[in-house]
């Protein structure tokens, strides 16, 4: 085989990705960077690689990170997979990889107070007498990340039609073309009403900014300035820590996990356990309240 032919498996590799597995866009520019970096260092024969020259690879990441490290060796392993599927190779030499273990971190959260100082502002805002626009388009944002827990990129992507008084619930396209169903909160619809008396008209993006939406950096701007506002550490807040406050909140209020998982649009339920941790203390202190043993002790002289 000619060694030029990696660029060509590679396209023809994210090209199923695409196709098959329904891979985000984002996901497919991490897969073709991690395989055509590897390529460039095997000269050109990534897809002819024998595990001593696997092994060559890993050496040139050893000072990268845990994360970074487990992303690249995910990425030569689907692409090795697909070679051995697509009958390019007989053998699968992924075995070589590293496989780095690292713990998951715990996501960040807001606790019900955080959040209580959060909306307090936001109401203030959008209840003056000449509320501001930019105002009260962040009511109804927050309102959707936390009431819904949506992503910010599904959040500033959605269709002015998306969201409707007399409809509680949006259907969304979330990572890999995935739909599923959202409920939406009235007071979410409410927050959303009144930002359509006041969105600029001519799109057909709910928050429009210029000739398309509202950007995942601006949002993310948004929300920093609204935690500094409020007295909030800046760092502890992002689109995405509302979604956690989402989930970890709801989680606390008794919500089954399997529900969780729909609501946030997981396709793996290991993905959605980790809010658990959040939990702890309160079954911690169910059991001591609830358990029958219990209640048999203070029967007892």
């Amino acid at each position: 085989m000619d060694p030029d032919d990696d660029f060509r498996f590679i396209a023809s590799f994210l090209e199923m990705m695409s196709a098959e597995a329904g891979a985000a866009r984002n996901s497919l520019l991490a897969y073709q960077a991690d395989l055509r970096a590897a390529s460039k260092i095997l000269a050109g024969k990534l897809h002819l690689a024998l595990p001593e020259d696997l092994n060559r690879l890993a050496e040139s990441w050893s000072d990268l990170a845990a994360s970074s490290l487990s992303r690249k060796s995910s990425a030569l392993r689907r692409f090795f997979g697909f070679l051995v599927d697509e009958g390019i190779r007989l053998d699968d030499p992924s075995h070589a990889l590293p496989r780095p273990s690292r713990a998951r971190p715990l996501p960040k959260t807001l606790s019900h107070e955080d959040m209580s100082v959060l909306f307090a502002e936001l109401e203030h805002r959008v209840q003056a007498s000449s509320p501001k626009a930019a105002d009260i388009r962040l009511y109804a944002l927050v309102e959707l990340l936390y009431g819904s827990g949506l992503r910010a990129t599904e959040a500033v992507s959605l269709d002015v039609r998306a969201i409707a008084l007399d409809r509680p619930f949006v259907i969304l396209k979330g990572k890999g073309g995935k739909e599923r169903l959202v409920p939406i909160s009235d007071r979410a619809r409410r927050a959303v009403a009144d930002w359509l008396k006041v969105r600029p008209a001519g799109s057909n993006w709910l928050f429009p900014s210029g000739r398309a939406h509202l950007s995942r950096v601006r949002l993310f701007q948004m929300i920093k300035a609204l935690a500094c506002d409020v007295g909030l550490p800046p760092e502890r807040i992002s689109p995405h820590v509302l979604r956690h406050a989402f989930a970890t909140h709801l989680l606390e209020g008794g919500a089954d996990l399997r529900a969780l998982q729909m609501l946030l649009g997981h396709a793996d339920i290991a993905t959605t356990e980790i809010y658990t941790h959040v939990d702890r203390q309160r079954l911690v202190e169910l059991v001591n309240a609830r358990h029958p043993l219990v209640d048999e002790r203070r029967r007892r002289p």
